[in-house]
């Protein structure tokens, strides 16, 4: 196939499009590393001296400023422990979400001992930041901003995270960036995190590097606002595999441009069948589209799953009333589902 990608899943085994994974694979270059790894190697404690270097160098910051997690589900987890937690249980400490959103968000602050304050979405999915400004008090502690968001692929304008962060000096602000490599807009730039010193980037791997199983996220701030953060951390939080791997795929930089090139191409793909088909959708940012189905949602979901096809209904969030998110990885899996969409929902006609 084009563009070097040797081996495409067989749609007989199933499509994932359902989890926003690399449906291409890591890097041969990841897998090669794995498979260098030896029975000392696996009998020791991983050095973390060299990685942290060469994912400070990646980010383009020093390396005092960064923290590797074991995926950036638990950078989540200690980032709601130290903005939450050590509070009294009866007057908790509050975190701001925007929905639709991230499950863990919610779980995470819950698990700290923090109050969710959720703020609903507008009609269109852009920025509510009126209403984000409005939840905050006294007792915030956190908020939560995903840009691109999961599920709408919207982006965050710049000046509004710096609104809500001027707003609650007091407040740490967690921007999640995992599509950022589809989208091209991080608040990490030349040398520093372009926002207020309340604010922190978290990033993974798992998406445009492929290294989902291996579990490698990262915080991303200014040393002082990262130190509550790293005391809560635990030593040795990335196995050796997963450190092999990292190190490898990072310098394996046009294997993540081919896997981006062929997202782009698989949201032009499905936004086509999109309009074919009278079905709203919003573009995206990142490597998913947001479709609404309506009364036919389940008869889509249904459908593709019985082809092998999975997507994520989405339809109970908020302001997604009857919506689908559709992963878009490889152009020969979407035009397999873009394929089977229409029969489903051309047939039913």
């Amino acid at each position: 196939m084009k563009d070097g990608y040797s081996r495409v899943p067989d749609p007989g085994d199933g499509l994932r499009l359902h989890l926003n994974e690399n449906t291409g694979g890591c890097s041969p270059a990841a897998l090669a590393a794995l498979r260098a790894l030896d029975e000392i190697d696996a009998a020791v404690y991983p050095d973390y001296t060299a990685v942290n270097t060469e994912v400070a160098a990646f980010f383009g910051v020093p390396a005092d400023w960064l923290l590797l997690t074991n995926g950036l589900d638990e950078g989540l987890q200690l980032v709601a422990w130290a903005a939450l937690g050590g509070r009294d249980r009866r007057d908790p400490a509050e975190a701001v979400i925007v929905e639709p959103a991230f499950d863990m968000y919610a779980a995470c602050a819950g698990a700290a001992g923090g109050r969710v304050v959720a703020v609903g979405p507008r009609a269109d999915f852009a920025f509510p930041i009126d209403a984000v400004l409005a939840a905050i008090t006294p007792a915030t502690r956190l908020v939560f901003l995903t840009s691109p968001n999961n599920p709408t692929g919207q982006i965050i304008p710049r000046a509004a995270i710096h609104q809500v962060a001027a707003a609650a000096p007091h407040t740490v602000v967690l921007v999640d960036e995992a599509y950022e490599e589809f989208a091209g807009d991080s608040l990490i730039e030349a040398g520093t995190v372009n926002a207020p010193a309340s604010v922190i980037v978290g990033r993974t791997f798992a998406k445009a590097h492929g290294l989902a199983a291996l579990r490698v996220g990262a915080l991303v701030a200014r040393p002082d606002t990262l130190e509550p953060v790293r005391r809560l951390a635990l030593p040795y939080r990335l196995n050796v595999a997963a450190v092999a791997a990292l190190r490898a795929a990072l310098r394996d930089r046009a294997h993540v441009g081919r896997y981006v090139r062929e997202t782009a191409e698989s949201k032009r793909l499905l936004y086509a069948a999109c309009e074919r088909l009278g079905l709203e959708y919003w573009p995206s940012a990142a490597n998913f589209v947001l479709v609404r189905v309506g009364p036919r949602l389940q008869d889509l979901v249904s459908g593709l799953s019985r082809r092998r096809i999975f997507i994520r209904d989405r339809s109970g969030e908020p302001g997604c009333a009857g919506c689908v998110r559709i992963t878009t990885g490889l152009v020969e899996h979407t035009r397999a589902c873009v394929s089977a969409m229409e029969e489903i929902l051309c047939g039913e006609r």
